[in-house]
């Protein structure tokens, strides 16, 4: 599962971070992720903290899920992310590697595979709450 891939690497961005700003303890690590990461939430933030047990012992994370947006560069038509209406082969080459996105989805207006993800995808750290060293 690549949720665990992601909780350690969420988990050592945010040790940096925390480094980096002098953060001594993380208390709050509020991340975004993209819909098209299809993330199981519950294994996500499960992997999280038991990452973080020994790194980040007092950090709880709060997750808000971005939904995937696209457009087309031949219409310009912007059209939302409708996972339900693929087929389960789809889903999930998509949720492995989002990108493959464009082998699979069309424009509903021309039909054009030709479009730019602009928002819903990766994973990122929008905030951290923490104390700094004294």
């Amino acid at each position: 599962m690549h949720e665990w891939a992601l909780a350690e690497a969420v988990i050592s961005a945010a040790s940096k971070l925390a480094e980096e700003r002098g953060l001594k303890r993380v208390k709050l690590i509020r991340l975004r992720i993209g819909e098209l990461q299809q993330i199981d939430l519950e294994v996500f933030k499960y992997a999280l903290d038991q990452i973080a047990r020994e790194r980040l012992p007092e950090a709880r994370f709060e997750m808000t899920v971005e939904d995937a947006e696209f457009r087309c560069r031949v219409c310009g038509r912007v059209w939302r992310f409708r996972r339900d209406e693929l087929d389960p082969s789809v889903q999930e080459a998509i949720h492995v590697i989002p990108e493959v996105a464009h082998a699979f989805l069309k424009c509903p207006s021309c039909g054009s595979s030709d479009f730019e993800v602009i928002k819903g995808r990766g994973v990122s750290i929008e905030s951290m709450v923490g104390e700094a060293d004294q």
